[in-house]
């Protein structure tokens, strides 16, 4: 070894010296960390709640050498390994010559035992008359605190809001498709084959008025019926008897059955003449939709001649989603508008929710009936469609705007005041009207959350978040190895 190798090379006297005062200075913060040294002593960690009744009492804190982020109340076994668990430990946070301090949960809000979405602001009795138990900030927290000095925040754009205590109101807006009240639509049919000798109505869409006549029909087997029933009549008139009147009541019928009106039925009595032809009138006032009518035509019974609508009130089948169901119901009021006239709104109600869904479009036809006297409304007409649902209570809300939604959980960033801003995960719950959304819980009303911006704190969170937990694996990992590490940087020495 030449000589100036060694005089590079440290004298073994400082190679001692160097490793006594790191190992000293290890064992001191070691010490120092776990309790053994400094001017105050370890505090186990104690919480503070109301006993329903005014009061409070404390309760101490249990938790795991190896998982400490579990906190129970009570001793036991950690639910993740097993371990018996201890007493939190607690050194105030304070610093040398500063009094050991107990560590208080800080309550977020009170909720009802058997319905979470009943939140209060401070303790008391729920609806049902239960203790209200208090959601702690841990218990709800749903990342790694982040805090942004105010210049930050103005350059992010960073908006907030309160959440506030508010009615639960929503107006669905949909569109809808005009279509006849199946309740005011007839076909009209011959029971009797024959030939349409004469028609009245020629063509499809022409009004009608009940009574009116359609056409007129010619039936071989009509006649029959015609002649039997004076035969009767006759019989009657030369003798007396039952089965002169059963006779008679019995060819009545059969022209009843055939839908022969009783005023030609009289007729034929009365005069004593065979009519050729019978004559069909329309049922009820309202528009012919269908006709399938030509003069001289045969026509077999039970074939459909006509078809008549009364358009005096129509249907409209309007179309809602899965998630608005809650706010449909029969009765409640409905308001349309049509491209042709705008600004005219009409006025009408939910007559019926079918209680299925369409197959391919995947949403709910809701019916809705509106009167229709100028004949206004027609059929296959396409419309605007407004529900207007009644408030159902009141309930904590937020824009919706301020929710970040991953698919798996529901967030919100809540500023805590001094530029802290933490994410929270919420349980959401009606879509209301004005962009914004119902929170069933997570939220206490006065709570400020980020209506935008919230997306970059977000990944602030999330990054320190990452960053904590590969430093404490970085941390575990060295102290498993300290022996190795220590030697490695006494070799740098």
């Amino acid at each position: 070894m030449s000589d100036e190798t060694r005089k590079k090379r440290p004298s073994p006297v400082k190679v001692v010296i160097a490793t006594a005062a790191i190992t000293l200075a290890l064992a001191g913060g070691a010490a120092y960390l776990l309790g053994f040294l400094g001017p105050h002593e370890m505090r186990a960690v104690t919480v503070t709640e109301s006993d329903g009744k005014g009061g409070t009492v404390e309760k101490t804190l249990y938790t795991c050498g190896m998982h400490p982020w579990i906190l129970l109340e009570e001793p036991g076994d950690c639910p993740i390994c097993g371990m018996k668990l201890q007493p939190k430990k607690d050194d105030g946070g304070a610093g040398a010559g500063a009094p050991a301090a107990k560590a208080e949960r800080k309550v977020l809000y009170w909720k009802a035992p058997m319905n979470p979405t009943e939140i209060y602001d401070r303790p008391g009795k729920s609806a049902m008359g239960m203790d209200l138990v208090p959601v702690y900030e841990d218990e709800v927290q749903g990342g790694v605190e982040v805090k942004i000095d105010p210049v930050t925040q103005q350059n992010m754009g960073i908006r907030t809001v309160r959440a506030e205590v508010a009615p639960l109101v929503r107006t669905i807006r949909t569109y809808g498709h005009i279509t006849y009240d199946e309740t005011r639509t007839a076909e009209v049919s011959p029971k009797i084959s024959g030939w349409i000798e004469k028609l009245y109505v020629d063509f499809t869409g022409q009004m009608v008025k009940k009574g009116q006549p359609l056409f007129e029909i010619y039936s071989p087997e009509l006649v029959t019926a015609q002649e039997e029933y004076l035969v009767a009549v006759r019989s009657l008139s030369r003798m007396a008897g039952g089965s002169a009147d059963d006779l008679l009541a019995s060819a009545r019928r059969r022209l009843e059955y055939w839908d022969v009106p009783d005023d030609e039925i009289r007729q034929v009595e009365r005069t004593g003449q065979v009519r050729k032809t019978l004559t069909i009138r329309s049922p009820f006032t309202g528009v012919v939709t269908h006709k399938n009518a030509v003069e001289g035509v045969f026509v077999k019974g039970g074939t459909t001649i006509y078809k008549v609508a009364d358009l005096s009130r129509v249907w409209v089948e309007a179309h809602i989603y899965e998630y608005e169901l809650p706010w449909v119901q029969e009765g409640q009021p409905a308001r349309m508008r049509l491209p042709y006239q705008p600004g005219k709104a009409f006025v009408g109600k939910v007559a019926y929710v079918y209680p299925y869904l369409q197959r391919k479009t995947r949403d709910v036809v809701v019916r809705l009936e509106f009167d229709n006297p100028d004949l206004e409304l027609k059929p296959d007409m396409y419309a605007d469609v407004w529900l207007d649902s009644e408030p159902r209570g009141e309930g904590l809300v937020i824009p919706s705007e301020a929710v970040i939604r991953s698919g798996e959980r529901d967030l919100v960033i809540v500023s805590r005041g001094g530029g802290k801003f933490a994410p929270r995960q919420v349980q959401l719950g009606l879509v209301l009207d004005g962009g914004r959304v119902q929170v069933l819980s997570g939220l206490a009303p006065g709570d400020v959350v980020v209506t935008s911006g919230q997306f970059l704190i977000d990944s602030e969170s999330k990054l320190k978040e990452a960053v904590q937990k590969m430093l404490e694996a970085k941390r575990a990992k060295s102290e498993g190895g300290g022996d190795k590490a220590d030697d490695g940087f006494l070799d740098d020495l």
